[in-house]
């Protein structure tokens, strides 16, 4: 069974020693990029201060809110054109040489939020999480990571992740899904499946599904989150190993 260790390994070693190695962690929405991405950067820095490891999600390079709705994209949000890709390509340029101001994003109110930007050095490794990384090579990684499950897990992790946050707004009125709180559960796990239906599968489909093929290592998820396949793909203008999908255990 192929596991963490095996992916930080093929990092490290893809590692030069000039400058950062930037590696992209992409997916479908609740497919756990996140916390895949932290188990991940914890596992390059074992034992402390073997490598350097900075985390950055692409929710921060999201458009605010006021412009999404004024470009007609508040129901959009997580596609391709509702990301200023421009900004976290030089972003991450700047990372590569020096103390970088990154902006951040909050799930609660469902926007940007400026007191959340912080500033960030070039580490070793810098993993980048998140949506909007369909290409690559225009917004600057070294090396993307697909994250892959059964259509039917990413629709209960979804739904699951919106009613946790829809219980958790009981009591925080500045909670964007406070909103949601005059809906019964049966009604938001309802209103969560055609969320799921009318948005994020179609955007799943056609625009997050096709970076698969441009990833460097595709990681399987099983209905319990834990990693059952992973597959490599050697790229030949950044590799001398020739070029297609090989099973990495």
């Amino acid at each position: 069974m192929p596991s963490l260790d095996d992916i930080a390994e093929l990092i490290a070693a893809r590692r030069t020693g000039r400058g950062p190695l930037v590696v992209g962690v992409t997916g479908s929405v609740a497919v756990g990029k996140t916390t895949f991405a932290a188990a991940l950067a914890k596992r390059l820095m074992r034992p402390p201060g073997a490598t350097s490891v900075a985390l950055v999600c692409t929710d921060g390079f999201l458009f605010d809110n006021a412009t999404l709705e004024a470009r007609g994209l508040t129901l959009r949000k997580g596609f391709p054109e509702s990301y200023d890709a421009e900004a976290l390509a030089l972003t991450l340029a700047g990372l590569r040489r020096r103390a970088t101001l990154v902006p951040a994003y909050s799930h609660v109110t469902y926007d940007i939020d400026p007191a959340l930007a912080r500033e960030i050095a070039p580490p070793e490794v810098l993993i980048v999480e998140g949506l909007g990384l369909h290409d690559p090579k225009a917004v600057g990684l070294d090396l993307l990571i697909y994250l892959e499950a059964e259509e039917a897990d990413l629709e209960a992790w979804f739904t699951a992740r919106f009613l946790a946050l829809w219980r958790a707004a009981e009591h925080d009125p500045a909670s964007f899904y406070a909103r949601f709180r005059q809906m019964g559960e049966a009604e938001t796990r309802a209103f969560a499946g055609d969320v799921w239906r009318i948005i994020n599968l179609p955007n799943l489909r056609d625009h997050i599904g096709p970076a698969r093929e441009r990833a460097d290592l595709v990681v399987r998820k099983g209905s319990d989150h834990r990693i059952e396949a992973v597959a490599c793909r050697y790229d030949a203008s950044r590799s001398s190993s020739s070029a297609g999908m090989s099973s990495l255990v």
